[in-house]
């Protein structure tokens, strides 16, 4: 469905001037066509549900895809109600793309652009779907992780190095690039926090966490993960859950009562 991005030359044109090359209505993409980044091949349709599917995609989201190739990602998160959007390099897939989310009768809420990856804002959105290279998703992730917290991203087939997914699942009745990975945003925690009988002290590894929890002289390790902006750990005999909200956080104890924490340091 994507990942495509190819370079369009300017043609010569008419007695010796220059002339940008317009979009072939015609336009008919070969797999395996060389793009700027990657080649483009279609997502299987099969993989497509099942990304929106792990991305728990509702009417309430914006979807951005990156490299949108054909637009069948876009199209299909639209005909769920979603308002989605497309970057694509290539100026006749982005036609193309258009075209077919007017067949489909969604162009209302499936957008298309012509623009490049890594100069694009996709800030807004809530989630993310992609089929590029794992170089390309490394060269993405910092740009990624510093995205909203909750934010999910879905890719098929190519992974984000030492960022682990937080669930893989392949698509039925697909016989090809049938793997699909979900990454949820994590709040960054790394650092000191000051509790009302305690300090905290965090060390992140994308969403998952360790450190010490310090009350008195008692110091106990913790274990824990992120979900977002939502915190789960264990730190001796308690186990804690709650929300992160920038420079505080505050949830419950299993054992019963409150818990709250102010970010003191780095």
């Amino acid at each position: 469905m994507r990942t495509l991005s190819l370079a369009i030359c300017l043609s010569l044109a008419g007695a010796g001037g220059a002339a940008q090359a317009q979009p072939a209505k015609n336009y008919e993409p070969q797999v395996g066509q060389e793009g700027k980044d990657v080649v483009w091949v279609p997502t299987p349709q099969e993989l497509v549900d099942k990304m929106l599917n792990m991305a728990k995609v509702t009417p309430k989201d914006y979807v951005i895809d990156l490299g949108s190739g054909d637009g069948r990602t876009v199209i299909t998160a639209a005909k769920r109600g979603s308002k989605a959007h497309g970057i694509e390099y290539n100026p006749d897939m982005v036609e193309l793309a258009k075209r077919n989310a007017a067949k489909e009768g969604v162009s209302d809420k499936a957008t298309f652009v012509k623009a490049d990856l890594f100069e694009s804002d996709f800030s807004q959105a809530q989630v993310i779907t992609m089929f590029l290279l794992s170089s390309i998703n490394m060269k993405l992730r910092p740009k990624i992780l510093d995205l909203k917290p909750g934010t999910r991203i879905v890719s098929n087939t190519f992974d984000m190095g030492e960022w682990k997914p937080d669930e893989t699942a392949n698509a039925e009745g697909c016989s090809n690039w049938c793997t699909a990975y979900l990454w949820i945003v994590p709040a960054k925690v790394g650092g000191t926090w000051k509790l009302p009988n305690g300090e905290l002290t965090l060390k992140q590894t994308f969403q998952m966490i360790s450190g010490t929890l310090k009350s008195g002289n008692v110091i106990a390790p913790i274990k824990g993960k992120l979900n977002g902006d939502q915190i789960t750990f264990s730190a001796g005999e308690g186990h804690y859950t709650g929300r992160v909200n920038g420079n505080s956080m505050a949830g419950t104890l299993k054992s019963g009562g409150k818990w709250s924490a102010t970010r003191s340091g780095k």
